[in-house]
């Protein structure tokens, strides 16, 4: 039976944990290195609704996108989702800017998701190991924002796209996930009819616009919840004794 820290050497062969940025926080950040392992589940966000199906399902171990420890912690008691995790040994393994990062990771899951071809990095990390923030590829016919935003909403099954439109027809289209509104001027250099990314402030939709890009907002979760299943399997390719499953579960609403 696989142990937690062999998982993660193999999510590192994946995402280099090496990647991570500066302000980020990655690894194994709850439990013991030497649990056994049977059963992983993956979620992009370990809250207090992913802890339960945890251990609903006898996991003993998350792994996620987002930093289960992030800011510093004042207590540990039972009001805390780190204390529920110790208390039933469940490990924690998040894989944030790393995974954002690496080449076939979160960034090429979405130019995947949204059909994109002949991409390329959309702004340069460290280009000579092909390390990119975000990507910029090309749809496969032209269509309006309008179609775009609507084509965007079906495939990354979005709650919303809110966008602004430059009045020109979109193909080749710029993609970064999460908060990627500062991505606007890279966008602008390789030529990009659109961006899609999430969590745009309301002076970056008017400022694409004079760029002369249309800009897309598809939401933090929807842009990134697209790598949780490809990275399912890949860990179920690799580590074939332990059972892995998803979670797709959201703490934010939308009506």
């Amino acid at each position: 039976m696989s142990i937690v820290s062999e998982i993660y050497s193999v999510l590192n062969q994946i995402a280099p944990f090496q990647l991570t940025m500066d302000f980020d926080n990655t690894g194994i950040l709850v439990g013991n290195r030497f649990q056994p392992v049977s059963h992983c589940l993956l979620a992009l966000d370990c809250t207090e609704e992913i802890v339960q199906q945890a251990i609903s399902s006898n996991a003993q171990l998350i792994i996620t996108h987002h930093p289960i420890i992030f800011h510093p912690l004042k207590r540990i008691n039972e009001d805390c989702v780190v204390y529920r995790l110790i208390q039933h040994n469940i490990a924690v393994i998040s894989a944030h800017t790393n995974l954002d990062l690496a080449p076939g990771g979160v960034n090429d899951a979405l130019a995947a998701r949204l059909g994109l071809c002949q991409c390329v990095g959309l702004e340069a990390v460290n280009p000579e190991q092909n390390i990119y923030l975000g990507r910029v590829g090309m749809l496969e016919q032209p269509m309006t924002a309008d179609a775009f935003a609507k084509t965007a909403k079906e495939k990354l099954n979005a709650a919303s796209v809110k966008f602004s439109d430059c009045q020109k027809m979109i193909q080749k289209v710029a993609v970064c996930s999460g908060s990627g509104g500062d991505c606007i001027s890279a966008a602008v250099r390789h030529n990009a009819d659109a961006l899609l990314t999430a969590d745009v402030k309301h002076n970056q939709f008017l400022d694409a616009v004079s760029a002369g890009i249309s800009l897309f907002d598809a939401g933090h979760f929807d842009t990134e919840d697209v790598i949780i299943e490809p990275l399912c399997r890949l860990l179920s390719e690799q580590i074939p004794d332990v059972s892995f499953s998803t979670s797709h579960q959201s703490s934010i609403q939308a009506i």
